[in-house]
């Protein structure tokens, strides 16, 4: 039996989420990709309440994944606390080693600002 590919298993994810957070998550997905051709897409931590697994993007490392939620998306930077984040993006998880953008229904997407943070993380990670 063939396991799908990272690629078609978050595509499996939007089709999960057929409300603004699939949108988001397809919208993300192509920031992230299109930011570095260093990044590689995975699946990570599939559980009994998430079988679906999270979508990661990874460079020498866990960049960023996005975790969804009932009322809200976290697009989640796995070494957060480390990046500058110059356009002040993170909103969430704050006191932790990560940091993320939270994102409700009729969020804006600040396109550059994501860019940004994934070419931070991937320099960081490379650099560790």
């Amino acid at each position: 039996m063939n396991e799908k590919t990272a690629s078609e298993q978050i595509d499996d994810i939007i089709k999960f989420h057929p409300n603004w957070q699939g949108k988001l998550i397809q919208d993300l997905r192509a920031i992230i990709t299109g930011a570095s051709a260093e990044i590689v897409e995975e699946i990570k931590w599939k559980m009994r309440t998430r079988p679906e697994g999270l979508p990661v993007w990874s460079s020498n490392g866990i960049v960023c994944y996005i975790e969804t939620f009932k009322n809200d998306s976290k697009l989640v930077f796995f070494y957060g606390s480390k990046l500058k984040d110059k356009k002040g993006l993170f909103n969430a998880r704050l006191k932790s080693s990560v940091r993320a953008i939270e994102f409700h229904e009729g969020y804006e997407l600040n396109e550059q600002g994501v860019i940004d943070l994934v070419l931070e993380a991937v320099s960081f990670n490379s650099s560790k």
